[in-house]
């Protein structure tokens, strides 16, 4: 099978979904209208609250959820065969993972921008609530932790990454600034922002940087300046920094991803990954454990944390929710889709393909992972532009780290959120973001510097993600039958992801047990007990509800 076919196919079904059924729900299902309020101008604050132009919010919403992990999810799960990974990051997004975007974001603006968390107990109860704070906290916990640790290693492996990455942040602070006082049209200074960005790219190889010692290690200091960093931006103005480097790094990387599909149309290789490899050496169950290994790209709780806890806060108007949050997500399955085409046509042959993918253990590593989608995408841009393979290897590196990066800025801001819900919740109204930024910031290193423990909490992370998603999906469907709305939309997803997500908990939780591994046997043992209380608190939720029909009460039903 060629690779210009699945690409067509897939940007095809991308533009039906999107014209036809985002726009279904848009109208029918959520009844978005122009004049409807939003939070973004209800409470305008100037840090926060900011009514956002809605090509800037899409460039922070896309890069924010397009983090590592439609790299490497997919990377991995090719392990099984290129077929499934495509039908599950095209049939997957437009479903299930845009739906729950879309859904989270409706479902915040309608509730004065308030969190995930907060809206559980709105709609399911107190308890509930609770609970949905525990997971969301050790979520992005977990993701400050470990993309704090890939940029850092990246950072140490590609020293001539490290200039064009941190002059983003100028320009972002300069775009942020000429934004912010409203001196002009964007699409110049956005073309010059590109530009200087893919110069320095340049100049990075020239002058690599190895920073001094001062902590541990090397990547272990990279990794605190990631944090410090991650702090400021969590508590600065969200137009002086975060918003614009979201913006001018979505600009760099549609570049890329472009750049990524003309060199796959012109080079236009064959597929040498088998269509199925369901007996994968050392690999689990390609069903369920394939949902949960392409987490994001496909469907990702963590969207809906970036759906309700920033997005949700900038929306100039109601109608954009639709561009946002199932646009956004449609951008990031397109680089799902190249990540499974660079690790299944990058590679000269099916022997070298084998080679790679010769075991599951082989597979899973952070080298392998990285190094298959980079060597990959190098090959589609030197065979079909022309771009010499160690320029092409440092192109593809930097975008991976601005994907990365921009995400941990966000899931550090989110955490601060969530902190602030956490401590309100006990009665303290602690609004100093300082403090709160210091702990989502820092908290973190308990998990880096506890020896490898947080590297063995990496394998239920996929599975805990899409739980969150799917406890989403549950919210967004008692929300729509309290509106007499046809929850069927939503309510199949979501039982669709319980279903393979307990099911994979169970599955991770018995292997643990079976090596002996205590640590994510405990882990994996709590995680499924909190999934199923909480989604035993959502059955009694919808068991009690009742809809008012004509005056009289009836038992749960869905209405058109």
């Amino acid at each position: 099978m060629n690779a210009v076919f699945v690409a067509l196919f897939a940007f095809l079904v991308y533009v039906l979904g999107y014209h036809f059924y985002a726009g279904f729900l848009s109208r029918k299902l959520f009844t978005l209208k122009q004049d409807e309020p939003v939070p973004a101008h209800q409470f305008k604050d100037g840090i926060d609250y900011v009514p956002t132009q809605k090509h800037i919010l899409f460039g922070h919403h896309f890069t924010s959820i397009a983090g590592a992990g439609p790299i490497v999810g997919p990377a991995v799960a090719v392990i099984w065969g290129w077929l499934p990974a495509v039908l599950w990051v095209i049939f997957g997004t437009l479903f299930i993972g845009a739906v729950h975007d879309f859904g989270c974001l409706v479902l915040s603006i309608r509730h004065q921008g308030k969190s995930m968390g907060e809206l559980t107990e709105s709609v399911i109860g107190p308890r509930a609530r609770n609970l949905f704070l525990i997971l969301i906290f050790f979520l992005v916990w977990l993701v400050i932790a470990v993309f704090a640790y890939v940029i850092a290693s990246l950072f140490v492996s590609y020293p001539q990454s490290v200039i064009p990455i941190n002059f983003e942040i100028i320009v972002a602070i300069l775009i942020g600034l000429f934004i912010y006082h409203g001196k002009g049209k964007l699409l110049w200074p956005s073309i010059l922002a590109v530009c200087s960005l893919y110069a320095m790219v340049f100049v990075g190889i020239k002058y690599p940087v190895h920073i001094p010692v001062l902590w541990q290690n090397e990547t272990q200091t990279w990794i605190l300046f990631l944090l410090f960093y991650s702090f400021l931006a969590s508590t600065l103005p969200v137009w002086l920094l975060l918003q614009p480097r979201d913006y001018i790094n979505s600009h760099q990387l549609f570049v890329a991803l472009g750049g990524l599909y003309l060199g796959l149309f012109i080079y236009h290789p064959e597929i040498v990954a088998p269509a199925t490899n369901f007996h994968a050496n050392g690999a689990p169950p390609w069903f369920p454990f394939l949902f949960i290994t392409i987490a994001c790209g496909a469907i990702s709780g963590f969207h809906g944390l970036v759906s309700s806890g920033t997005s949700s806060k900038q929306l100039n108007s109601a109608l954009d929710a639709k561009f946002i949050g199932y646009g956004g997500m449609v951008g990031e399955s397109l680089l799902g889709l190249m990540a499974v085409l660079a690790t299944t046509a990058g590679f000269a042959s099916i022997t070298q393909w084998h080679h790679h993918y010769a075991s599951w253990e082989s597979a899973g590593s952070l080298a392998n992972e990285v190094g298959a989608f980079v060597s990959g995408c190098s090959t589609f841009l030197w065979h079909g532009l022309g771009l010499e393979t160690s320029l092409g290897n440092i192109v593809i590196v930097v975008v991976v780290i601005s994907f990365a990066a921009t995400t941990l800025d966000t899931a550090t801001r989110i955490q601060r959120y969530i902190l602030e819900e956490v401590f309100s919740n006990y009665g303290w109204k602690f609004k100093n973001r300082y403090v709160t930024g210091a702990l989502a910031a820092f908290t973190p290193l308990i998990l880096i510097t506890g020896g490898h423990h947080w590297k063995q909490l990496w394998p239920i992370f996929g599975a805990s993600n899409q739980l969150l998603g799917a406890l989403s999906l549950l919210v967004i469907s008692i929300f729509l039958l309290k509106k007499g709305k046809n929850a069927l939309y939503t309510l199949i997803p979501c039982i669709f992801i319980s279903f393979i997500t307990l099911w994979s908990m169970l599955a991770n939780a018995i292997i643990f047990y079976q090596k002996q591994n205590w640590l994510l046997t405990g882990t994996s043992t709590l995680l499924l007990a909190l999934a199923v209380w909480i989604v035993f608190e959502g059955i009694f939720a919808l068991r009690n509800f009742r809809i008012i029909v004509k005056g009289s009460k009836k038992p749960l039903i869905f209405k058109k």
